[in-house]
């Protein structure tokens, strides 16, 4: 089968196309794969949610299970040798994506525990085992940009660990971010390690951010507020992408960039769109800048390879009427400060949710194995 036409489109203009999804049917199958040859798909993001789903659908895992469970495996144990051995797998799916792209792609990620989101010796010492474990160069490591993450970054980082920065709301958590990986890599460097090899990306979410914000707009309810629903996330991206673009043109950054490292990539996260009332694509098109990421679910990948539409670049030059929309919701009394605070505190609650879920899921097979 050729490569569908459109995604390939949207590749060629520089985005890295990543599927938001990873599951053992999927590798076992041989769907990733099909997923790489015909819909360009360079690469592969999970979280607790994802893995929570994954193992409570179907017996793709029971066999392994049952393993674990004559060995007499913890809980812990089990979701680490499940997660870790999906993320293996796919890592040898995408390590010829990984060398035809020098590193920059073909990569999967793999998220320390939710529940040690607000402790960063915790989240450092998990992101260094995962790191050892998985042992595969092509592995990003998610921490979340929680304050107490962001040294997390910074020494993983040190370390020669890839990174993948979740959840991220806001532009001011985001040049903070930015600042944790600039750190990182001078304290790499000063490591003696290769920054060559050290990757790197942001995850930007915006879908959420339209649905928290549309709600504060439907309550305000004023013809003004009412218009500028679902404007906010596409215009929050835009100005992240334009920290982005300042921050690496600058001096600090064209001193690492002489001792080979690579910029941190934007990746736009939670592209699936939440209301149907919104173009089931719209996170893709008007996002759509070279040298970035979008990593979408399946649902949303299959609906761009349907009628998605590449329009060229909607994101450079355009910081100038996102701050507009941003004035305009201030203007009509949405706090943007409580909107970001409310976002983080969801985000970790509902990926610590899901991890809970998970380890339940895997209790109740493991019970049910012996």
């Amino acid at each position: 089968m050729a490569p569908n036409e459109r995604l390939a489109a949207l590749s060629a203009a520089g985005v890295s196309i990543w599927l938001d999804d990873l599951s053992r049917e999927r590798l076992t199958s041989g769907n990733l794969q099909e997923l790489i040859t015909d819909k360009s798909v360079v690469g592969v993001t999970t979280n607790p949610t994802i893995f929570a789903a994954a193992l409570a659908d179907g017996q793709a895992y029971d066999a392994q299970v049952r393993e674990l469970a004559a060995r007499g495996a913890s809980v812990d144990d089990t979701v680490r040798e499940v997660t870790v051995g999906d993320v293996q797998q796919a890592c040898d799916v995408f390590s010829g994506t990984w060398e035809h792209t020098g590193g920059v792609d073909g990569r999967v990620s793999l998220e320390v525990s939710p529940l040690l989101a607000r402790d960063t010796e915790a989240t450092l010492a998990e992101a260094l085992d995962l790191w050892k474990a998985v042992d595969r160069p092509n592995l990003l490591v998610k921490i979340p940009a929680t304050r107490e993450g962001l040294p997390a970054i910074t020494r993983a980082l040190a370390e020669g660990v890839s990174v993948n920065v979740t959840l991220i709301f806001s532009v001011e958590r985001y040049r903070e971010v930015m600042a944790a990986y600039l750190e990182g890599l001078e304290q790499a460097a000063a490591n003696g390690q290769n920054l060559a090899s050290i990757a790197s990306v942001a995850s930007f979410f915006v879908s959420r951010v339209d649905t928290e914000i549309d709600k504060r707009l439907d309550e305000i309810g004023t013809d003004g507020a009412l218009a500028l629903r679902g404007k906010a996330g596409v215009a929050n991206s835009r100005l992240a992408y334009a920290a982005f673009d300042e921050v690496f043109q600058g001096k600090r950054w064209a001193a690492l960039t002489a001792q080979g490292a690579k910029p941190q990539r934007p990746l736009w996260a939670s592209t699936g769109v939440k209301n149907p009332d919104y173009p089931d694509t719209m996170y893709v098109t008007e996002l759509l800048v070279a040298d970035t990421v979008n990593t979408m679910p399946e649902k949303t990948l299959l609906a761009f390879g349907e009628h998605g539409e590449v329009r060229g670049d909607q994101v450079t030059g355009a910081a100038a009427q996102a701050q507009e929309v941003f004035d305009a919701l201030e203007g009509v009394g949405v706090d943007l400060t409580d909107v970001f605070r409310t976002l983080e505190d969801e985000g970790v609650d509902k990926f610590e949710q899901s991890w809970r879920e998970l380890l339940d899921t895997v209790k109740g097979q493991l019970d049910g194995a012996t």
